[in-house]
Order: C-alpha cells, then sequence, then structure tokens
C-alpha cells in the first residue's frame, strides 16, 4: 500500500476505492479545522500533542494514543505542544468494514456501539505500541507497482488489515470494562466544560451569541475570546458542526429530511440545505438515500 502524505487526501482515496488508506502526517500539514467525513477514522499519535476535541469532548494526546472516530462525531485538533506534530490517519470505508466482518464479530463495534462512559481515546502501552506498528509497516512495505506486481498483496493487505482491526476492537472493548472514570472527557477548563455541555443540550434550539453569554453571565466579547482561545475555533464553527454531524447521524438512521432539519437546530430548511451541502458535499437528501443503501 502507498503511504500517503495528507488527511485529505487520504479520505478521499478511502471513499473512492471503496477501501482503506494510510497518512503518515508531520507538521507539513496544517491541522484541519473541525470537520466530519464519511469514512471512519483510527488517529495514532506518535508525537503527542495537547488537545483533541471530539464531538464535546476535550482529550489530552500522548504518544501511543489511538482515537477512533466515525462519521457522525466531528472532531478538531485543538493545540499542540510543538511545531511538529507526527501521526497516522488511517482512513475506511464503512462498506470495507462489513466486507471483512462476520456475523458472530462486526469490526465495525469500536466505531459505532457507543456506551454512555466510551471514551475515543484508547492509550496503548509499549507492547500494543509495537504490535499496532508492526501491522501499519507490514501495510506499507509490501508495495506493488503496475510494473512489478507483489503476488497476493491484495489478500495480504486484507488479512493484515483485518487483524489490525480486530487488535483495536480488542483494546476498545477490553477499555469498555474499566472504570466509568477511567472514561477520560478531559476538559481543558470547568468553565469551556460547561459552555460545550450547554450547546450539546440545546443544539436543537436557537443559539445566539448574546443568549450564550447571557446565560452565563458573561460579556459576548468575553465569551467568544475564552472559547476561541480554548479551542482553536469560533463559537459558530463549532454550533455548525456539531449540528451538521447530528444531522448526517439522523438521516442515515432514516428520519426525514425535514424533521432532521428542526431536531438539529436549523429552523428554516433553506438555510440547512444550504449549511448541510457546504459542509458535505450533497444535499440531505441525497445522503439519506446514500446512507440506507449502504444498510
Amino acid at each position: 500500500m502507498k503511504e500517503l502524505f495528507s488527511c485529505t487526501q487520504a479520505t478521499k482515496e478511502a471513499m473512492d476505492q471503496v477501501y482503506f488508506s494510510i497518512a503518515h502526517l508531520y507538521k507539513e500539514e496544517k491541522a484541519l479545522e473541525m470537520h466530519i467525513h464519511d469514512c471512519y477514522e483510527l488517529y495514532y499519535s506518535i508525537s503527542g500533542g495537547k488537545q483533541f476535541l471530539i464531538d464535546n469532548h476535550f482529550y489530552p494526546i500522548e504518544p501511543g494514543d489511538i482515537f477512533v472516530i466515525n462519521p457522525y462525531e466531528s472532531h478538531y485538533i485543538a493545540q499542540f505542544d510543538s511545531d511538529s506534530h507526527e501521526r497516522l490517519v488511517i482512513s475506511i470505508h464503512p462498506d470495507f468494514v462489513r466486507q471483512l466482518s462476520s456475523d458472530a464479530t462486526d469490526l465495525s463495534a469500536c466505531f459505532l456501539k457507543r456506551p454512555r462512559s466510551f471514551s475515543h481515546r484508547l492509550p496503548l502501552n509499549q507492547n500494543q505500541q509495537q504490535r499496532f506498528r508492526y501491522y501499519v509497516n507490514q501495510l506499507l512495505s509490501d508495495t506493488a507497482t503496475p510494473a512489478a506486481p507483489v503476488y497476493g498483496q491484495d489478500l495480504y493487505e486484507r488479512a493484515i488489515f483485518t487483524e489490525l482491526l480486530l487488535f483495536v476492537n480488542r483494546c476498545y472493548l477490553n477499555r469498555l470494562g474499566e472504570p466509568a472514570a477511567e472514561a477520560e472527557n478531559a476538559v481543558y477548563n470547568k468553565q469551556i466544560d460547561e459552555i460545550l455541555a450547554y450547546l450539546n443540550q440545546n443544539i436543537s434550539e436557537p443559539l445566539s451569541i448574546s443568549d450564550l453569554a447571557s446565560h452565563f453571565y458573561l460579556s459576548d466579547s468575553y465569551i467568544c475570546r475564552i472559547f476561541k482561545t480554548s479551542t482553536g475555533m469560533t463559537l459558530h464553527k463549532y454550533i455548525t458542526a456539531r449540528r451538521i454531524s447530528i444531522a448526517k447521524s439522523l438521516l442515515a438512521d432514516g428520519m426525514d429530511a425535514s424533521l432532521v432539519c428542526s431536531q438539529c437546530g436549523y429552523h428554516d430548511y433553506s438555510n440547512f440545505v444550504r449549511a448541510f451541502t457546504g459542509a458535505v458535499g450533497i444535499s440531505p437528501k441525497k445522503y439519506a438515500l446514500q446512507s440506507q443503501k449502504l444498510l
């Protein structure tokens, strides 16, 4: 498999080929703004960082952490401890995971089966880190070209990648058995934690900066400043990203687009269609049809 050096390219290739792709990223690629995409993502931190915002959860980023992200979760790397942040991002088409799964073993479990106390973050010990890197190295080392094909490469890649997904799912399921306190919803500070909680509890309601500031007895400028300082994005961008991720989940579950509009806080359907299409690339109705075909 060819090693990529762009997260955007990895996502596109995985979706276009109904397969998976691996991007090895350094400081050369600027961290994306808060975003959502239609593939599963395994984010493995090599050098560590500062904080990862996934939906309304802040997580610290340590070397050897894996973050497991599904297509309905908005996410964003808020800050780095250093200029260089080395990481591996594996983008996976949901259909490919279904192809590898069996009736007895659902390899999408770590992405979709989420109890209340789960954590996106899977800290790996040294042995687990070595095992994860072994799988990735095996996938990247056996590279064929049209002029020099490698016998059995397709089956070998599928076998190694199946082992990798089994390994991640077992780590995830073992993690679920730990005490709820270990599910690390680590927050940057208490005030931002309370703001994020309020936003997510009221995401279906009109949310103006003035109303939000009034609720927390803060000025408009102050609440905007501390939110941007702590998360690296504006309140408006965060609210939009969360609403779109909720809309994607509801549409995939079969809810009518007109109902989804109000459920995720858009009380004008044309504004909802415009925001959704701008973020996802297709209209809500088309997205719903595509999602249903994948079930």
